[in-house]
């Protein structure tokens, strides 16, 4: 009965992550822009728009020249972040890819880097007067999330081990609708469930940062207001019916 739940609780879990973010992105993306607003200096070319984009996802560049500090925990949050997320593909594959075999020796101490991260970024939202005066109870809870799975993980790691081989028989199981059992481990079962309930609540969350940063104006417009006129697509279909009519 336990499988069955967790079983079930991860095709839930994906299936509103998938089809949340898919609707999150087609509103973002359907969403008018009807101002020319880069944030100058802006690039001039469309190759320029892409350099910067992927500066700014890459480094968090405008993050580094507002406040270092709040760069440094966020930059190594996301770094170590991306680090655990690859180490944890092997439980998704068979065989293991050779970029995974390699980044799992690493995936250990990017765990201790991600929660050291979420702690300075947390603590941030405390010490700082306006930071905590605009700070909502759903950004500590957001926080508090992200620090249990990162140290019920580590738990798994360091105070009670458990199956990693069931665990993977368990994963490739689901995607093969062939459900294998899952260990009954206590930390296990506080990070899967932990890991489910971030993943229903990402698309209605905060975190839709990390898409929305690709649909931002004052990041993806290039700046070249005097060579080409800026009209959003909806401006465009009446200003069409204008000339339809005239």
């Amino acid at each position: 009965m336990l499988t069955m739940a967790y079983a079930l609780l991860f095709y839930v879990a994906t299936l509103v992550l998938v089809a949340g973010l898919g609707y999150r992105i087609w509103q973002y993306a359907a969403t008018p822009a009807p101002l020319k607003i880069p944030t100058t200096p802006a690039p001039v070319t469309r190759s320029g728009v892409v350099v910067r984009m992927a500066r700014e996802v890459l480094v968090f560049e405008s993050l580094f020249k507002s406040n270092k500090w709040i760069w440094a925990f966020g930059f190594l949050f996301h770094a170590a972040l991306a680090v655990v997320l690859l180490r944890h593909f092997r439980y998704f594959q068979q065989p293991v890819w050779t970029v995974i075999a390699l980044v799992q020796p690493f995936g250990v101490y990017a765990g201790f880097a991600m929660v050291a991260g979420l702690v300075g970024l947390w603590v941030r939202r405390i010490i700082v007067p306006r930071v905590r005066y605009i700070s909502a109870p759903s950004d500590h809870l957001m926080l508090l999330l992200l620090v249990l799975i990162g140290a019920s993980g580590l738990a798994m790691k360091f105070v009670a081990h458990t199956d990693i081989v069931a665990v993977k028989a368990f994963f490739l199981g689901l995607m093969r609708f062939d459900i294998q059992p899952l260990p009954a481990d206590a930390p296990l079962l506080i990070h899967l469930g932990l890991v489910a309930l971030l993943m229903i609540i990402f698309p209605f969350s905060k975190l839709l940062h990390a898409p929305g940063v690709f649909f931002s104006p004052t990041r993806n417009q290039v700046d070249n207001p005097r060579e080409r006129r800026h009209l959003a697509k909806w401006a465009a279909r009446l200003e069409t019916g204008r000339v339809d009519k005239a």
